[in-house]
């Protein structure tokens, strides 16, 4: 797990790329437990986005789930490339993965999210 990410409690997580632009993906942990990708519907570009609302759905063999915005901001780019292949959600949910990118206006919320030792925690408790 990435240590320079940042983590939901509802699995998505946050690289900050710097000057208010923050790229968004969904855990191992979650795409492993959806199992293998067949679809993902992205937010559309300028989409307003407000923590913790649902803003895109990742549909797999198994199930159809909500992504959460981890975020308030304004969506400024989506992975493309999902389009056509849905699985790179599951071979690289942290690189060509990616979903999608939000510009933000206030740092503070990033600040409040999960580090990667408090997320692993999360992923264990969930596992007992």
């Amino acid at each position: 797990m990435p240590s320079e990410l940042k983590f939901t409690n509802t699995h998505e997580w946050v690289r900050h790329e710097g000057d208010g632009i923050f790229t968004v993906g969904i855990t191992d942990h979650a795409q492993s437990l959806l199992g293998d990708m067949v679809f993902v519907d992205l937010p559309e570009i300028d989409a307003a986005t407000e923590a913790g609302e649902d803003c895109a759905v990742a549909e797999s063999v198994k199930a159809a789930s909500d992504i959460y915005a981890p975020l308030s901001g304004f969506v400024i780019a989506i992975n493309e490339d999902l389009e056509g292949s849905p699985e790179l959600v599951n071979s690289d949910p942290y690189g060509d993965g990616w979903l999608f990118q939000l510009k933000v206006e206030d740092d503070g919320e990033f600040e409040d999210l999960l580090d990667a030792d408090s997320y692993s925690d999360l992923v264990d408790e969930d596992s007992d």
